[in-house]
């Protein structure tokens, strides 16, 4: 194997690829990624056995063949090398060492033999769609926040992903959830008789894809079978194995009974809510809210260290309450309420909160409070 690559597109690839190998593997292939030269084409190919990455690029390949090369060692010679140079990639039969070199720089990476990594299937999954890079972005961004890392519960380690149909609309949504606060953004969009089953995304998987996809007008294919989820942008493919579990009943955790308005400047809160949860240093990080007509106050005590105390104008239409909430899963819904003026819908002191921004219909979040 002898080629010649542009920096800059073999810095791209390896972008895509290395972050899906493990750094400590029990099984030394897996640390590899897979470089097969043919034609005027470079595939590049990843996995940690339940997510795979390919993607294929050009370059002036001189000599045909393939090998695989440790992918964070590649990846941080790539990234080390001077903008605009060339890289030139030669394997040596004999030694099956790999030469890099770029300039006045060189190396020589050991490697493992391509028949020793493991068969990636191709198989055809039932349902597809295209959806736009922007929207999926969208999809992710908003929800992302809320997935479980309690590994016990491992059907909520993941996004919740499906088409809908409701009230003449239909399109694309996300949900997720760790028990303690819940997201959900749906977009609109033509689904021309195609489905997505309600299917998890695992959070690995659901990291990679934010990190490849571009935020723009571009359409990415999306397929998904009861196992897997594959998407293609341009030249990369990415297919993963899905959370095989049932994702709780997200529909019935949306309070709609809450009669309590609550209108505020998502951006001010946000602030107050960072100063005052300084003084927490508790892990709940706990801040109460004292809400009463035109005003709320937020307060936070910790024993031995002191207390905080700030208060809003906002406007609010019931009886004065007090709830108390995290202040990092406070903060993590305020950040996604994009307008000027948000809103969240209360009950009592004990029961879950909705959060949303009355101009967006979008996106939608419930919290559930906390005693303080």
């Amino acid at each position: 194997m002898h080629l010649t690559i542009e920096r800059a597109t073999l810095l791209s690839v390896l972008n895509h690829v290395h972050s899906v190998v493990e750094k400590r593997n029990t099984v030394p292939i897996l640390s590899n990624v897979l470089i097969e030269a043919q034609g005027q084409h470079l595939t590049f190919t990843a996995t940690d056995m339940d997510l795979t990455v390919e993607e294929q690029v050009e370059a002036a390949i001189s000599q045909e063949g393939s090998t695989t090369l440790s992918a964070h060692m590649l990846y941080d010679i790539v990234r080390k090398l001077p903008d605009g140079a060339q890289v030139e990639m030669r394997l040596d039969p004999a030694s099956q060492q790999c030469s890099i070199a770029a300039g006045r720089s060189s190396f020589e990476l050991p490697t493992l033999a391509k028949e020793g990594f493991p068969s990636i299937p191709h198989d055809d999954l039932p349902e597809a769609l295209g959806v736009t890079g922007q929207h999926l972005k969208q999809l992710i961004e908003r929800t992302r926040f809320a997935i479980s890392t309690e590994e016990t519960r491992y059907y909520l380690n993941g996004i919740y992903l499906e088409s809908f149909q409701q009230d003449g609309t239909q399109g694309l949504r996300a949900v997720a959830t760790d028990g303690h606060r819940l997201a959900k953004c749906e977009i609109a969009m033509e689904l021309h008789g195609l489905t997505i089953p309600g299917v998890i995304v695992p959070r690995k998987t659901v990291g990679e894809i934010f990190k490849m996809i571009e935020d723009d007008e571009e359409t990415v294919e999306l397929s998904v079978s009861e196992t897997k989820i594959r998407l293609k942008h341009g030249q990369l493919t990415l297919t993963s194995k899905l959370i095989d579990g049932n994702f709780p009943d997200y529909q019935r955790v949306i309070p709609s009974q809450n009669d309590k308005v609550l209108n505020f400047d998502p951006r001010a809160l946000a602030k107050a809510v960072d100063r005052v949860s300084v003084v927490s240093t508790d892990r709940s990080r706990g801040v109460k809210f004292g809400l009463d007509t035109g005003s709320m106050s937020l307060q936070s005590n910790s024993a031995g260290v002191g207390s905080a105390f700030e208060e809003l104008e906002v406007s609010f239409s019931g009886e004065a309450m007090s709830v108390g909430f995290n202040a990092r899963y406070l903060s993590d819904i305020l950040s996604q309420l994009q307008g000027e003026v948000a809103e969240f819908r209360l009950n009592d002191s004990a029961s879950p909160v909705v959060a949303c921004d009355p101009e967006d219909s979008t996106a939608l979040f419930v919290l559930m409070p906390m005693r303080v």
